[in-house]
């Protein structure tokens, strides 16, 4: 006998949505499981190479805030799939959070950044630009309540941070430390 999956029940529905799963173990015993159904994301860690700078964005994460106290929390841009592809979803969230219009998306990985508690599959990217592709404002949406500010760091200094334990976001870490396996000379 395998697990089984006997019953899911929605107890929220709102920005998030939370069920209760039961769930049977291989022995027969049933046990209940809290579950955060969050959907796909994407995110996407714009760098340039000529300037060797990533663009990243900061805004207040209210769960951080609970947690830690930081009132904004540094993270590459990121969003979750409406009807529409990976790929298109990467470039609307580039333009909406950092004024980026994006060329290439180099796919790194779908993942499960939290598997005990969420659904939430996150495909992340790498994406090369120019200062060039600056065309738009970016800080979020209004509508979305998202206040984001945008922050161009050296590669370098991300790569410290990493190194230092202060990048704090998993994504960003994720994405931070394939570039500088993948493209080392843009950290010297």
């Amino acid at each position: 006998m395998s697990f089984e999956v006997v019953e899911t029940r929605i107890v929220h529905e709102g920005w998030g949505r939370f069920l209760i799963a039961s769930i049977r173990l291989p022995d027969g015993q049933i046990i209940r499981r809290e579950i955060e159904d969050h959907g796909s994301a994407v995110a996407v860690l714009p760098y340039d190479e000529e300037r060797r700078v990533a663009l990243f964005v900061s805004q207040f994460r209210p769960a951080a805030y609970l947690t830690s106290g930081d009132e904004a929390v540094l993270e590459i841009i990121a969003g979750c799939l409406e009807d529409e592809s990976q790929e298109e979803c990467a470039r609307r969230e580039a333009m909406e959070e950092g004024g980026l219009r994006l060329g290439t998306l180099e796919k790194l990985v779908e993942a499960l950044p939290i598997p005990g508690i969420s659904t939430e599959r996150i495909t992340l990217y790498l994406a090369p630009y120019t200062i060039r592709d600056h065309v738009g404002d970016g800080g979020g949406l209004a509508s979305e309540h998202e206040a984001i500010t945008i922050i161009e760091l050296p590669l370098a200094e991300l790569a410290a941070m990493a190194d230092s334990g202060k990048l704090m976001d998993m994504k960003s870490f994720a994405c931070i430390q394939t570039l500088r396996i993948r493209r080392p000379e843009l950290f010297t």
